[in-house]
């Protein structure tokens, strides 16, 4: 009596077709590369950013018969609001020396950070036929939004210069350091937008609730009033005045404000303020980067 041997089962022609875009190094569509190719991938893509990003410049005020002088208009108009506000009816110039200028560079610094992180909320949602049309790594979308806030930021920083003169602060050596702090603040907004981004993707509704989380954060980044003023007057407890130095938005604030206005530099700025600021632009920068990463296939999907 002989013993049936059961048929050898071929192999699925999924599993054939699996080897044969192996063997000829085809990837799945969509699937996430490493993360140094990834890299590559973007830095490739440069050109388009930068591109993108003009063109969502040049449309923001397209239909605006001032078109982009309301890049200028809009965080002036702000600054003319908190002051009246805040400045005189509340009360928050007192002792703060150069309280103009004071306001007007907390003001177009927090307008840079805000908006880069509410952009980056939407950039990948907001974008889906993109995003499901061509392949090209997601991490351009906030990006080139970040991109196009910091042109912006440049020509309304070219403008701050000319009213800080305009309220007698003299150029000098310090104003160098503001170079550094653009380049610290934008590294940690567009790590911020690239966390925000792959958020907003799964969950849309965030961007409903950006705008107060923002307010608040705006409220406690000393954009209107001194930290160090309620710092010298006790009316906080220690670790609230802690929490709030450490703020990076207040960070980058006082070390622009540090930078261009005279009655800053008369005071040493404390040793500890440039590292903390290079944390928080590698933290975020570095951290938000490979967070959107890990989920670049997903994007799209659903």
């Amino acid at each position: 009596m002989t013993t049936a041997t059961a048929p050898k089962t071929a192999p699925a022609p999924s599993a054939e077709l699996a080897q044969l875009a192996a063997a000829h190094g085809l990837t799945l569509s969509g699937a996430r590369p490493s993360l140094p190719r990834y890299v590559a991938q973007l830095w490739d893509r440069r050109h388009f950013v930068a591109a993108y990003a003009t063109a969502r410049m040049q449309a923001t005020y397209s239909t605006a018969k001032l078109g982009q002088v309301w890049h200028l208009v809009t965080p002036l108009l702000n600054a003319a609001v908190y002051y009246f506000v805040f400045g005189l009816a509340m009360k928050a110039s007192s002792g703060v020396p150069d309280y103009l200028p004071f306001l007007i560079t907390g003001v177009f610094i927090w307008d840079f950070i805000g908006s880069s992180i509410n952009a980056g909320t939407r950039a990948v949602h907001s974008n889906l036929g993109l995003v499901r049309a061509l392949h090209f790594p997601r991490a351009s979308l906030p990006l080139s939004t970040v991109v196009q806030l910091f042109q912006q930021l440049l020509v309304t920083m070219g403008a701050l210069v000319i009213l800080l003169l305009a309220f007698g602060q003299t150029p000098g050596p310090a104003w160098l350091l503001a170079v550094p702090t653009l380049l610290l603040m934008a590294v940690f907004a567009a790590g911020c937008a690239m966390i925000m981004a792959r958020i907003g993707s799964k969950s849309p509704d965030v961007s409903q609730l950006m705008p107060f989380v923002l307010r608040t954060w705006m409220y406690s980044s000393g954009v209107m009033w001194s930290i160090d003023q309620i710092h010298r007057t006790g009316d906080l407890p220690h670790w609230v005045l802690t929490m709030l130095k450490l703020n990076p938005a207040a960070v980058y604030i006082d070390l622009m404000r540090f930078a261009l206005i005279d009655s800053f530099e008369a005071h040493s700025l404390p040793h500890h303020v440039w590292p903390i600021a290079i944390g928080w632009a590698l933290l975020a920068g570095v951290g938000g980067f490979v967070y959107f990463w890990k989920a670049e296939e997903e994007y799209g999907r659903g």
